[in-house]
């Protein structure tokens, strides 16, 4: 290495050492080939061995220890909702299909490591690398602290083999789950993932006899127009000029009039003149199948009519009127006039809904329109939830110590102390957590950047320093495992998949671009559904992902201390 990081010539303080790594490790994270990359996670564990290896340095376990309580927290009230749900009847195959993929990948991972003679350290690195799971790490490493019988020597030996047994097992399983999801199943069945998951969308929104099912449902314009010789318009309130266009099966609304130089006040009795300009609000299609010009009359540039407030409010579904309701449904409400639904998330994530999606308690629903009209449409729908950059830190702080205390009492089996952990308590913890604050969304509120800070980087920091202290032993932890680390590792990966496509191809009859996001979610490969969505070019197997990835975050993480306590 160069002189300049040579440790006699550069020394750097442990905290300095950390903030490199993980700079370093998000910049080789970056490094992708089609929809494939390493990611952050892992470019930090690799970067923290490789410098660890340099400078010998020894970061305190209570800095790792922190971020990854707050990272597992942070997961579980990510998906908590959504793992709840899956609990119910319609998400019950998915959750079977993802539970038949987490097992078939324990087994799968302790019998390999029990053939290749692997101490606890090595099985739980080839259990998280091979499937993918990078909280493994830090639940095996609390499972192996709290074994009996071990030196502190022996401790630190086998948690430094964890993280190097993910490192050389992570990569290959990442690029093997999505080479084989997105491209070898499909073509061994011959299957057009593009085809199907494209007539899979219109399907969907078969039942939905919608005039805007192929028109620009998310592109709402805002036009103004003046009134010039059409007596069919002339004389007309702006009620009846609304509700014949709805009978026509377009959405077109008159949402502001200027009518002799003056802005009047928004009611829909108001009787439409000659000479008056209005601000038309309407989807793209409809504007364009009703032709404005030929039945108001010529386009205006009016910067005040057209200057109104508008408004872009989430709201979290919460009424029971509206939950079930499809979209399409919904948009027919009398409250939904002039507004439009943007995007919906579920448990957290972007989701790509059709007309025909139903809304389920918790969602939340992008909305967008006048603000006089947004406000009430928002309040028959849930609870609106203002965009705010504050954090809760009274629900995060109270979450994460009632978790930790939920994990510190132990049962003993066999002499070996079993127990949630304080780890594993903040991810129970924040699963619940989640889940109270989909039903109840007053409480609790955590903005997308302080889950980014908690998730992401609160994760990568873990590694960062589980790289760093591994650093120094890598080289020998390596030779150790040899090759068949990386060989087995590889097979690991592919089981579970092949079994879990089996059961949901053959027995459960899922269709087929939901079973691959299926497969994803369950062996929670993100690089994966990235590259389904790639090859089908279409968010449908998405479909199939949010929930067998919340079962499967939860599982996979508790089978790291499952694996340690099983090869001990």
């Amino acid at each position: 290495m160069i002189d300049f990081l040579n440790r006699n010539v550069f020394h750097p303080h442990p905290e300095l050492l950390v903030f490199l790594t993980v700079a370093l490790g998000f910049l080789v994270g970056k490094l992708r080939w089609r929809a494939i990359g390493l990611g952050a996670v892992t470019g930090c564990l690799i970067v923290g061995l490789l410098l660890g290896a340099q400078f010998e340095i020894t970061i305190d376990g209570t800095v790792k220890n922190l971020f990854f309580t707050m990272f597992l927290f942070a997961l579980g009230y990510k998906v908590g909702p959504q793992f709840f749900r899956g609990l119910r009847k319609d998400g019950l195959p998915q959750v079977l299909n993802a539970v038949v993929v987490c097992v078939t990948g324990l087994l799968v991972c302790w019998g390999f490591a029990a053939f290749l003679g692997y101490g606890p350290g090595l099985s739980a690195g080839l259990l998280g690398g091979a499937l993918t799971q990078s909280a493994v790490i830090g639940v095996a490493q609390d499972a192996i602290g709290s074994l009996p019988g071990l030196t502190p020597d022996q401790v630190t030996e086998q948690e430094n083999l964890v993280a190097i047994g993910y490192a050389v097992t992570y990569p290959l399983g990442t690029i093997l789950c999505a080479l084989l999801l997105a491209n070898v199943l499909p073509r061994l069945y011959r299957r057009d993932l593009a085809a199907e998951s494209a007539r899979l969308a219109r399907e969907l929104d078969a039942p939905e006899d919608n005039p805007d099912l192929h028109e620009g449902y998310y592109e709402v314009v805002l036009r103004a127009y003046t009134l010039q010789g059409l007596d069919h318009l002339a004389g007309r309130t702006i009620e009846e000029f609304e509700q014949q266009q709805k009978g026509l099966g377009r959405r077109i609304y008159l949402t502001r009039i200027r009518r002799e130089g003056k802005i009047l006040e928004h009611s829909q009795q108001t009787v439409l003149r000659e000479g008056d300009t209005v601000a038309v609000s309407a989807l793209r299609g409809s504007l364009v199948e009703f032709d404005p010009r030929a039945n108001i009359g010529a386009e205006a540039d009016d910067v005040e009519l057209l200057g109104y407030q508008t408004e872009t409010l989430h709201v979290v579904a919460s009424e029971k009127a509206q939950l079930g309701k499809s979209i399409a449904e919904l948009r027919k409400e009398p409250f939904m006039v002039g507004v439009y639904v943007d995007k919906l998330y579920r448990a957290g994530a972007e989701f790509p809904y059709r007309l025909s999606t139903q809304l389920e308690r918790g969602d939340t629903v992008v909305l967008s329109g006048p603000q006089r009209l947004v406000d009430p449409a928002g309040r028959a729908i849930g609870k609106p939830v203002p965009t705010s950059f504050a954090t809760d830190m009274i629900w995060v702080g109270s979450g994460i110590f009632l978790g930790g205390c939920l994990g510190i009492p132990a049962l003993t089996a066999g002499g070996v102390p079993i127990s949630l952990s304080t780890s594993g308590g903040a991810l129970i913890m924040g699963l619940v957590f989640g889940w109270i604050r989909g039903k109840y969304p007053t409480y609790g509120n955590v903005p997308p950047g302080a889950q980014w800070f908690m998730d992401t980087l609160g994760l990568c920091i873990f590694v960062a320093v589980v790289g760093i202290n591994a650093g120094p032993g890598f080289t020998s932890g390596l030779a150790t495992a040899g090759w068949g680390l990386l060989v087995f590792g590889a097979v690991a990966t592919l089981i579970p998949l092949v079994v879990g496509f089996l059961v949901g191809h053959h027995i459960q009859k899922i269709r087929f671009p939901i079973l691959m996001g299926v497969l994803a979610g369950g062996q929670t490969t993100t690089a994966a559904i990235g590259a389904i969505n790639e090859q089908s070019r279409s968010q449908v197997p998405v479909l199939g992902y949010t929930i067998p990835y919340a079962v499967g975050n939860v599982l996979l993480t508790i089978w790291g201390a499952v694996i340690v306590l099983l090869h001990h």
